[in-house]
C-alpha cells in the first residue's frame, strides 16, 4: 500500500471517528427508544462526503476503492456502536448502485445527487414474505401497461423502507418463471397504492424497517434499470460490496465490544483485584483479539483483490465471490463471539440497557442473515469454487 493511500485512509478514518463519536454515539440510545434517527443526520454525513464515496464525481460522489472505503466502514460501526443508524444512513449503499450503473442518464441526474447531498432516503426491495434468499422465485408482478409498469405484490425486512424517497424494486415482469423473468425497476416512495408498515425487531431499533404492499402502483416505464429480464443478475452482482460492507461493519462493531469489555475489565474490581488481573478474563480478551485480527487482515486481503478485479474489469470473479462469502461468515462470527465474550466479562452490566455490548449482542443476528445467510453464503462459495 503507498504512502498516499495510507495517509488518506487515517485521514478518513480520523473523520470518521470524531464524526460518529460525536454526532452518533450520544444520542444512540435516545434514537433506539424513538425508534429513529433523524433526517438531518443523512445531511450531516453527506456534508462530509460519507454519502458518496465510493459513486462517480459527475454524480456529486467521491470515487473510492474499496481500500479506502474499508476504513470508513470500519471505524463508522466501532465507534458509532449502533448498526441500526449504519444500516438506514447507507441504505442508499445497496439501493442506488443498480441506478448508477444501469438507469438512464437522466434518470440518474434525477435521483442520485439528491441522495448524496442527504436531501432524499434511498432503499432496495427484494425479499418477499413467502421467501428469503430465494431471489429467482420473487413473486411481486410488474405488467407493462402503455408507458407505465403496474406493480403488485409485497416485499418485507425493506431497511429504511418506511422513509425511502426511491425504492430499487426487483420485480417480476413477462410470463417468464425463475431467474429471466426478473428485472429492477426504481419505484417513487410517493407513488399512489404504495403503503407501508412498520415491523418490530429484534436490534437495530432506530433503523426503520418495513413491509411494503403495492396494490396496482403505477411506475413510469424510463424508471427500468437496464432491460427486462436483467434483474437477477444485478442483484447478484449488487450483493458483493454489500456483504463486503456488512463484514467490515462485523469487525467494528467486534473491535467495540472489545474496547468496552477491556475498559470494565480495567475499572471494575472483584474479590480485591481488577477483573483484568483474573487470568480468565484476559485470555477471554486475547481470544478476542485473535478473531479480531484475523478478521481485519482477511478482509485487507479481499478488499484489495476486489480492488484489482474491478481495475480489469472483471466484477463477479468466482475465486472472488466465493472469498466474499467466506469473509461475510467469518466476520459475523467474529462479532458473534466478541458480542457473547463482552456480555460475560460485563456480567450483570452486560445485560443492561445502555451497555454497547448489549445492543451489539442483539444485532448480531441481523448480520448473520442479512445480505445472505450463513447457509447460503457457504453454499454460493462451494459452487463457486467449483465443488
Amino acid at each position: 500500500m503507498d504512502a498516499q493511500l495510507q495517509a488518506d485512509r487515517a485521514a478518513l478514518a480520523d473523520t470518521v471517528r470524531r464524526f460518529a463519536e460525536n454526532e452518533i454515539a450520544p444520542h444512540v440510545q435516545a434514537w433506539d427508544d424513538a425508534g429513529e434517527f433523524p433526517r438531518a443526520l443523512y445531511a450531516r454525513a453527506a456534508e462530509l462526503g460519507l454519502l458518496g464515496l465510493g459513486y462517480p464525481e459527475a454524480l456529486g460522489g467521491t470515487p473510492a476503492s474499496y481500500a479506502l472505503k474499508l476504513p470508513a466502514w470500519i471505524a463508522l460501526a466501532r465507534h458509532g456502536k449502533s448498526g441500526g443508524v449504519l444500516a438506514s444512513l447507507f441504505s442508499h449503499n445497496i439501493g442506488l448502485p443498480p441506478v448508477v450503473l444501469h438507469a438512464s442518464d437522466a434518470v440518474r441526474a434525477e435521483v442520485v445527487p439528491a441522495v448524496l447531498r442527504g436531501e432524499k432516503i434511498s432503499a432496495l426491495a427484494i425479499t418477499e414474505p413467502g421467501g428469503g434468499s430465494d431471489v429467482a422465485a420473487l413473486c411481486t408482478t410488474a405488467r407493462r401497461d402503455g408507458e407505465h409498469y403496474v406493480v403488485n405484490g409485497e416485499k418485507t425486512f425493506i431497511t429504511s423502507g418506511m422513509r425511502a424517497d426511491w425504492i430499487t424494486v426487483a420485480v417480476r415482469t413477462g410470463e417468464e418463471r425463475g431467474a429471466g423473468g426478473i428485472s429492477m425497476l426504481l419505484v417513487p416512495g410517493d407513488a399512489p397504492g404504495l403503503t407501508r408498515t412498520r415491523l418490530a425487531k429484534m436490534g437495530w431499533w432506530c433503523s426503520d424497517t418495513a413491509q411494503l404492499h403495492f396494490d396496482n402502483v403505477r411506475v413510469p416505464a424510463r424508471y427500468l434499470l437496464g432491460n427486462e429480464g436483467g434483474g437477477f443478475r444485478m442483484v447478484m452482482g449488487n450483493f458483493n460490496g454489500e456483504r463486503i460492507g456488512l463484514a467490515a461493519g462485523a469487525l467494528g462493531f467486534a473491535e467495540a465490544c472489545l474496547d468496552e469489555a477491556l475498559a470494565w475489565s480495567q475499572g471494575r474490581k472483584t474479590f480485591g483485584a481488577a477483573l483484568i488481573e483474573h487470568q480468565v478474563v484476559r485470555h477471554k480478551l486475547v481470544d478476542m483479539q485473535m478473531r479480531i485480527a484475523s478478521t481485519e487482515a482477511w478482509l485487507e486481503a479481499v478488499s484489495a483483490q476486489g480492488d484489482a478485479h474491478e481495475a480489469a474489469g472483471r466484477f463477479n470473479a468466482p475465486e472472488w465471490v466465493a472469498q466474499v462469502c467466506m469473509l461475510k461468515n467469518h466476520a459475523t462470527q467474529t462479532m458473534q463471539f466478541c458480542a457473547d465474550q463482552a456480555v460475560q466479562i460485563l456480567g450483570g452490566m452486560g445485560f443492561m440497557r445502555g451497555a454497547v455490548s448489549e445492543r451489539i449482542y442483539r444485532e448480531v443476528k441481523v448480520m448473520m442473515i442479512g445480505g445472505g445467510a450463513e447457509e447460503i453464503m457457504k453454499e454460493l462459495a462451494a459452487r463457486q469454487l467449483g465443488w
